[in-house]
């Protein structure tokens, strides 16, 4: 398991499963921001690819999260499209409704960053999120990412075009507990 501040992130366990969909995945607000396609209904038991973990897939790396304290599942984070020969890649995450408002984001970036950076070896990592999406452009600022740019009018999110903010951090640039 990495250990963050408040979180660790750990494999995906099949009882996670069922609360991941219930929670993040069938909620269709939720999931349309989230998600880069629309929403879907995915039936109960089927090989949710959101969710079901592939380990031949070397460009994606899921993790469930889960409070140091207990134990207690708070969400998903992800180190997706990685690159190997541009030592790059995105990161992804998404809290579980109860889970919000916690510092628990903030713990997430930065101990993906740890695994990006150290574990990994890449040299950039980069989040693209909602521009009204303040919590996770808190949680990128406060890890040391940087403002990139504007993707205007670049996501179709519940009937209207919403603009993503592009955010990049590099190895160099990093320091480790700098999320305070």
């Amino acid at each position: 398991m990495l250990k963050g501040n408040k979180v660790g992130l750990r494999a995906r366990h099949e009882d996670d499963i069922p609360v991941l969909r219930a929670e993040l995945y069938d909620d269709v607000v939720n999931s349309s921001r989230a998600e880069s396609g629309p929403w879907r209904p995915v039936s109960p038991g089927s090989k949710d690819p959101r969710l079901v973990v592939d380990h031949k897939e070397e460009g994606h790396v899921p993790f469930s999260v889960v409070e140091l304290d207990g134990g207690t599942l708070v969400g998903t984070a992800t180190l997706w499209g990685i690159d190997n020969h541009n030592r790059s890649a995105h990161i992804g995450l998404g809290l579980l409704p109860s889970s919000r408002g916690k510092g628990y984001g903030t713990d997430v970036v930065a101990v993906l960053c740890h695994y990006g950076f150290v574990v990994r070896g890449l040299r950039r990592l980069q989040i693209e999120t909602l521009s009204d999406n303040t919590a996770m452009l808190r949680s990128a600022e406060r890890n040391g990412f940087v403002h990139e740019g504007v993707l205007r009018s670049s996501a179709w999110v519940m009937g209207e075009f919403l603009d993503e903010v592009l955010l990049g951090l590099l190895v160099q640039d990093w320091k480790p507990d700098s999320n305070g």
